[in-house]
């Protein structure tokens, strides 16, 4: 039996309903641009060591900041956005620690790089993701 005719049986289905849904939230895509971006600002502010992550990102784009620190605080960057690492993002508790880690331990490695305006830079983009993520 092909999925069409699969379908056809699901109780209280009807590809009629789901093409009328998928207009109206066609029609609303802003709207739901809107919501998406802010639960992923509610999220992403929520994230306990997001200001290391935004101070290595000030650090690494600098253009006074020497290439072997960039490369460090880049890869340890790379290293928390990629999906696939030693152990699983979705993982409660433990998910983030080992990108932390790998985080905090470029952050050290570089510390002498890492100038107050990196700092100053990290927690003023913080404290607007915070305040966007609550409006």
């Amino acid at each position: 039996m092909s999925f069409w005719q699969q379908t056809s049986t699901w109780q209280g289905f009807s590809w009629q309903d789901f093409s009328v849904l998928t207009r109206r939230i066609a029609s609303d895509e802003d709207g739901l641009r809107g919501k998406f971006w802010r639960k992923i600002l509610a999220e992403a502010a929520n994230l306990p060591f997001l200001e290391q992550v935004l101070t290595a990102h000030y650090c690494a784009f600098d253009r006074k900041t020497p290439l072997y620190v960039k490369v460090v605080l880049v890869g340890a960057m790379v290293y928390f956005v990629v999906p696939d690492d030693f152990i699983p993002d979705s993982l409660p508790l433990i998910g983030l620690a080992d990108d932390a880690a790998i985080l905090g331990g470029a952050l050290k490695l570089m510390s002498s790089h890492i100038k107050p305006e990196h700092r100053e830079a990290a927690q003023n983009m913080l404290a607007r993701l915070r305040s966007e993520a609550r409006s």
